[in-house]
């Protein structure tokens, strides 16, 4: 009777082969682990704000603040615990929260410094709200125009699921979206909408830090009828233009888990241009939204922070997921 079986070489080949393959897709398999991980915390953590944020009389007139004008005729802050207050008098009483850090302390709340932009860049280093978007500090004579120029100091604080969170705050934002007569269109600069702004990291300092993956932004518009967007832009944005009836078939062409933003999630986009900006991504030129006015045209958002209304024109699209 004959007894077949492998010889010692025929098993190491077999355990060289499975080594090579196991190399070559466990990063890829634990990659698609952690983005699937990372996509549920940041869904159950916008609803988490979705449901508490409503819940809260109002946004806007938290803390104190004392502007006094200086030599120069410029308004300097002189007392400010608007974005402290914020938290500890509003959000935590709709939010389990753990710890709360200060503008001089913001990291340890377990906010990592060092980032990943959606462009390569890397630094998170703002401590008030102007320093983190400099265009908050445009300003206009016309009046459709004025940009809230407060440069109220940030928070931070962490919550019972672990996220690290610091807040921008705008304590004087003001209402909802107003189509204003303005050269034949409505139009306006969006800054003093957007009553506070959240820059999340789902698990503190572990990697890998970066935008789209652990890292995100949340942005609250308007202090009583509150828009809670979350939006997760695209890495490479098109760099096409495309008209009005076309731009959101150019979004699900390009990958069909995204989307064009509606109006409040390209503000919240320019709001966060920092966190988008790099050496190969830049918020520049003007992008759709999905967003409608009373007259059936579209709203439209501009790198400089204007919501205006379009309907024939050929822009630029930047998708995001929800």
């Amino acid at each position: 009777m004959k007894c077949f079986a492998f010889t010692m070489a025929e098993i190491l080949l077999s355990l060289t082969i499975i080594g090579v393959v196991a190399a070559l897709t466990l990063p890829s398999l634990t990659g698609n682990i952690n983005e699937r991980t990372w996509n549920t915390q940041r869904k159950a953590l916008y609803a988490r704000f979705s449901q508490a944020l409503p819940l809260m009389p109002a946004l806007n007139g938290y803390g104190t603040l004392t502007e006094e004008t200086d030599s120069n005729g410029s308004k300097v802050v002189t007392e400010d615990n608007a974005a402290e207050t914020f938290i500890t008098s509003g959000l935590s009483k709709v939010m389990k929260i753990n710890n709360i850090c200060d503008s001089d302390h913001l990291f340890d709340c377990g906010v990592n410094s060092s980032l990943i932009t959606l462009g390569g860049s890397s630094s998170l280093t703002a401590k008030t709200l102007k320093t983190f978007n400099s265009l908050f500090g445009l300003n206009s004579s016309n009046q459709f125009d004025s940009i809230s120029l407060i440069d109220t100091k940030a928070a931070a604080f962490e919550t019972q699921n672990g996220e690290s969170i610091i807040v921008y705050y705008n304590p004087r934002c003001v209402g909802s979206l107003q189509e204003t007569p303005w050269g034949g269109r409505g139009g306006y600069y969006v800054a003093n909408k957007v009553c506070a702004n959240f820059v999340y990291d789902l698990n503190g300092t572990k990697g890998p830090n970066t935008v789209g993956k652990d890292i995100g932004f949340i942005t609250v518009m308007y202090p009583s009828d509150i828009k809670v967007v979350a939006p997760v832009p695209m890495t490479n944005p098109s760099s096409g233009t495309y008209a009005r009836d076309v731009a959101s078939k150019a979004c699900t062409d390009l990958d069909s888990d995204y989307r064009l933003p509606n109006s409040e999630e390209g503000i919240s986009m320019f709001v966060n241009k920092n966190l988008l900006a790099g050496s190969n991504v830049i918020f520049n030129g003007i992008y759709w939204t999905s967003s409608k006015t009373s007259t059936g045209s579209n709203w439209v958002i501009s790198s400089l922070g204007e919501l205006d209304d379009y309907s024939s024109a050929d822009l630029k699209v930047w998708c995001v997921k929800r």
